[in-house]
This record gives C-alpha cells, structure tokens and sequence, in this order.
C-alpha cells in the first residue's frame, strides 16, 4: 500500500533557480536504482518460497520503490528537460542485471539475507534524509522527505522478518555483523557506477568502473552531516544486536563520519585527475 502519490506532490513549485546542478547526476543514477525494485522482488519471491506473508510484503514494498524511482526521474526531467528517464532506465536494465533464479539466498540464510536488505534500507533512509536536508529546491526536498519516510519503514518492514527467521537459523552476532559489513562496502560495486553511467554518460563513452563510480561518490558523500551518519551507525548496531545510542555506537558514527569525509575528497581528487 503506498503511503503518498506522485501526484500529490507539488510540481509546481519546481524552481529551477535552486537546482544545485551536482545534484542532478545523482539524482537520476537513483531514479532507475529505484525503479529495478521489482527485479528485486523477483529474486526475493524466490529466496522465501514457502513464505506467503513475506513475499507480499516484498511484492508491495517493491511498488512504492518503483514509484521513488518514477518521482526522482520526473523531477530529473524538469531539473534537465533534455533527459528521458525511462530511455535512460532500459539502458540501465540492458546493462545492469540482477540474478533472479536462485531457491536460496546469495548470503547463506533467509536471515542474513533480511540483515543484507536492512542494510540497504539503512542506506537509503539516511540517503534521502541527507539529500533532503542538501537541497533548496522545493520539490526535490519534498519527494526526499517521503522517500526516506518510505525507507525507514521498510527498514522496519525487513528488521521484523529477520527477528522471525533468527529464531530458528540462530545466527550469532559475529555472523551478522560480517554479512552487515560485507553488504555496506557493495556500496561501490557496479550497481550504483552502472546507474551512474547509464543515466549521465553518453553509449559512446566506455564503461569506467572507476571514474564513474568516482563521479556518483563525490557528489552523493558531499551531502552527509554527522547526524546523517549517527542515525545509519544506530541502525546498524540495532540490526546486528549491539546498543544502539550507546558511547561505543556514536564513537563509530564519528570515527564513520570521518572516513566518508576522506572518501569524498578521494574520489573529488580522482575526478579531477580523470
């Protein structure tokens, strides 16, 4: 069920004089990351065969994540009216492709498999918290408020699953902190330099892992606050059992915070160079 609509956002207050022009690239490599939420979904169905009320919860969480997808690609139009999104997305999906026949999850339990999508979900949530709070621009803010709104829930959504299924596949905290960690550094895999490429760079122009990841790292890290970052920190700790708003947890959000903050001046150098 969706909680809002496209159309109840207010695009008519759009004002082009408050676009931060860096924002738009990432903004449109997340319009199609979002829109590939049913591919998800498939792949999903099939990891928790045998569970009905799973894999419609799957099923319905994918919707609104292609309708975060088609809000982002409609305010990337107005933001660069020569940018098709939908073109821009099946160049994506000819690209990018999730595998989606497998009876088992790619990390080793339904369980971990939970912990891996409240990773994601912790992501984004803080995400679009960050661009929402980045940004002047009216309707951008908006639609990133609902979005991250959206996120946190389904962050919920996966962390109440993976309570159910840790009662039987009893996965220890050391498990579940390796299958947390592993699915926050797959932040620079190809998923995200694919969307990057195919929504901003010209067919003619090869694919470079490297420079596009680079090219999505710099603009998105540069939004983040502290804040941001203690509330992803919390996240994480809830997720593999630790304390969350404890002395140790907001030592990592600084210490996490610091090392975002090199990153981004990495790949700002790295683009430059480039």
């Amino acid at each position: 069920m969706k909680h809002w609509r496209i159309d109840q956002m207010d695009w008519d207050a759009f004002d082009a004089s408050r676009v931060d022009p860096d924002i738009i690239p990432v903004i449109k490599a997340a319009a199609v990351v979002e829109r590939n939420g049913l591919d998800y979904a498939v792949y999903l169905g099939n990891v928790f065969v045998g569970d009905p009320d799973f894999r419609q919860a799957a099923d319905n969480w994918a919707v609104e994540e292609v309708q975060h997808g088609d809000a982002l690609g409609k305010w990337a139009m107005l933001a660069d009216p020569g940018w098709d999104y939908m073109q821009a997305f099946d160049r994506y999906r000819s690209t990018y492709h999730i595998e989606q026949d497998v009876d088992a999850s790619i990390r080793g339990s339904r369980t971990g498999e939970l912990i891996a999508r409240c990773m994601v979900e912790t992501g984004t949530s803080s995400f679009y918290t960050a661009m929402a709070d980045a940004t002047d621009e009216p309707v951008l803010k908006a639609i990133c408020k609902q979005i991250a709104a959206d996120e946190y829930r389904h962050f919920k959504l996966f962390y109440d699953h993976m309570h159910r299924y840790l009662k039987r596949e009893k996965l220890s905290v050391w498990q579940r902190t390796k299958i947390a960690l592993g699915r926050v550094t797959e932040s620079e895999d190809d998923e995200l330099a694919t969307a990057y490429y195919t929504t901003n760079m010209p067919a003619s122009t090869p694919y470079d892992h490297k420079k596009c990841i680079a090219a999505y790292m710099a603009r998105a890290m540069g939004c983040y606050q502290l804040k941001h970052i203690n509330r992803v920190t919390s996240m994480i700790f809830k997720t593999i059992g630790f304390t969350p708003h404890s002395k140790v947890q907001v030592f990592v959000a600084k210490a996490m915070y610091q090392l975002i903050q090199f990153k981004a001046k990495r790949f700002r150098r790295s683009l430059a160079a480039s």
